[in-house]
C-alpha cells in the first residue's frame, strides 16, 4: 500500500486537517541510516510531521525540522518541501533503549526531554522564517502541538506514530494533525477536544487499514472536505553530478594538492547516507575542467 497524504478542511471551515500514511518513507529511511528501532521511531515520527508540515507550503517552499535534545540520539534533521519530498537523519542511528513505562519504545529518552525544536522556512522571501521553541515531553507530538501554539499561533493537535516489526523494519507509521482555524465556536472547539482524547494511537489504526482520510474522520466526522492528496516519498536532492561541480568550483590548484596529499577525495551526505568517492585520475579529470588559478 503506497503512502498517502491528505490535506482537507471540516466543520464549515473551522478546523484544516491533515493526516498522512508514511510507512514506505520512513522504512526508507530506516534502511538508509540502519536505524535501530528507537531511533527508527524518533526519525519517523519527525519525518512524518514534517511530510504534513510541508503540504501547508506552496510551490518550490520548502522547510527544515531539527531537534536538539539532551538524549543519546543527537540531533534529528529532516528537509520537507510543498511537492511532499523528504529526506532527514539522526546523528546516532544506534539507539535503542529499553521500553518506556507504558510499553512502548522510549522516544523521550531518546530524545532528551531538554533541547529545542527549530523550525526553518524558505518561502522566496529575502529573509527565511524561523521558529524555535522548547522541547516539553520529548514525545514529538507534543512537542509539535506546542511550537504551532507557541510559535505560530495556531491551536493544533498532533498525533505521530511508527510502529517497528521484531526484525527492525517498519510495519506502520503516520500521523495527523488539526489545526483550531479563527470563528470556530467553544461547542466545536470542546467536541474536538473530546474527539482527541479518545482518539485511538495512529498505528493502531493503520493496523486495521485505516486510511489517513478515515483516520480523520474519527476525528472530525462525515464534515470533511479533501482538498490535496500527495505521495510523501525520499528525495535526497544529492548526486555524484552536485559533488563533481562542487570539486570543479574549488579551482586547479586546490584539487592538484588534494591529489598529491591524499591521492583521493570522498564526500558523504548525512541525509542520504550515500558516500561519493574519486580517485586521483578522476580528481585529475576535474582538474582539467577546472578553471586555472592565475
Amino acid at each position: 500500500m503506497n503512502d498517502l497524504l491528505v490535506r482537507g478542511t471540516a466543520w464549515d471551515g473551522g478546523i484544516r486537517v491533515f493526516a498522512a500514511r508514511t510507512t514506505q518513507l520512513v522504512g526508507e529511511l530506516q534502511r538508509r541510516h540502519g536505524t535501530y528501532p528507537t531511533a527508527t521511531a524518533a526519525l519517523g515520527r519527525t519525518a512524518t510531521a514534517a511530510a504534513m508540515m510541508g503540504a501547508m507550503l506552496k510551490g518550490g517552499e520548502k522547510l527544515t525540522v531539527q531537534i536538539k535534545g539532551d538524549g543519546p540520539l543527537g540531533q534529528i534533521v529532516v528537509d520537507a518541501n510543498a511537492a511532499a519530498e523528504v529526506r532527514g537523519y539522526v546523528d546516532d542511528p544506534r539507539v535503542h533503549l529499553p521500553s518506556n513505562a507504558q510499553g512502548k519504545l522510549d522516544v523521550a529518552g531518546a530524545v532528551g526531554r531538554t533541547g529545542y525544536l527549530h523550525v526553518t522556512k524558505d518561502l522566496g522571501l529575502k529573509e527565511p522564517y524561523r521558529g524555535s521553541v522548547p522541547l516539553i515531553s520529548g514525545e514529538l507530538a507534543e512537542d509539535f502541538t506546542y511550537y504551532f501554539a507557541s510559535s505560530e499561533q495556531t491551536p493544533s493537535a498532533v498525533g505521530l506514530g511508527v510502529l517497528v516489526d521484531t526484525d527492525e523494519s517498519v510495519l506502520h507509521a503516520g500521523g495527523f494533525i488539526v489545526q483550531v482555524m479563527p470563528g470556530l465556536s467553544e461547542e466545536q472547539l470542546a467536541r474536538l477536544e473530546r474527539a482527541v482524547a479518545a482518539m485511538p494511537p495512529v498505528t493502531a489504526l493503520l493496523d486495521q487499514g485505516e486510511s489517513p482520510e478515515e483516520i480523520l474522520r474519527f476525528l472530525v466526522g462525515d464534515d470533511l472536505t479533501i482538498h490535496e492528496t500527495a505521495e510523501p516519498r525520499f528525495v535526497c536532492q544529492c548526486s555524484r553530478e552536485r559533488v563533481e561541480r562542487t570539486l570543479i568550483s574549488l579551482g586547479s590548484e586546490e584539487l592538484r594538492k588534494m591529489i598529491e596529499e591524499d591521492g583521493q577525495a570522498e564526500a558523504h551526505c548525512h541525509f542520504c547516507n550515500e558516500t561519493y568517492r574519486f580517485d586521483a585520475a578522476q580528481l585529475e579529470e576535474l582538474r582539467s575542467r577546472a578553471i586555472p588559478e592565475s
